[in-house]
């Protein structure tokens, strides 16, 4: 019973470490070396990190350098950052790729408010998924009689304080990016 508990709050507590991974990639209008994380470049021919084959640090505050370690793969990392989701045109000046931010226009900032709290929602329904699955697991273990009635509605009750508290931490992640998109 305490070990499916435990299980439970670890799956709450990875969906919200995940929301927060989602949002660090959220662009925003400052240089961030999180919106790099979900392009890969074909090196090789193994679909490769950018942080795995250059170096990326921020130079400015909306400027993101990538140095690659091996120069052949300057234009490689280019296309790759052309072709991605982000929607920022890299410079190359033949030793670094440069990324600058533009400032974020009221349109793209209610834009990127709609994807925060769709990935919020998202987040929410994942937990209440954990929730009804544990749900289940102890209704499977009263009726094998490995559990009394009051302990099924003492593990019911506990779930769905686990499942309310990580909504609203959930909620709070939401309501930080918002607020740090609006002020940007």
């Amino acid at each position: 019973m305490k070990e499916q508990m435990q299980k439970t709050k670890e799956k709450m507590e990875k969906t919200l470490a995940n929301l927060n991974h989602e949002y660090s990639t959220v662009r925003v209008g400052r240089a961030n070396p999180a919106v790099l994380d979900k392009v890969t470049v074909d090196y090789y021919g193994a679909p490769t990190a950018i942080n795995q084959m250059a170096a990326v640090s921020v130079s400015e505050a909306r400027v993101l350098v990538i140095q690659p370690w091996d120069m052949s793969t300057l234009n490689l990392i280019e296309k790759a950052i052309q072709a991605s989701d982000i929607g920022i045109n890299p410079t190359n000046d033949g030793k670094v790729i440069r990324i600058v931010f533009p400032q974020m226009t009221e349109e793209r900032r209610r834009e990127v408010v709609k994807q925060v709290r769709k990935m919020e929602e998202d987040a929410k329904v994942a937990v209440r998924s954990i929730r009804r699955d544990a749900m289940e697991k102890f209704k499977a273990m009263k009726k094998a009689a490995e559990i009394t009635e009051d302990d099924l509605k003492t593990c019911e009750k506990d779930v769905q304080n686990l499942t309310d508290k990580y909504c609203k931490e959930i909620e709070n992640a939401a309501a930080a990016k918002e607020k740090e998109v609006l002020s940007i």
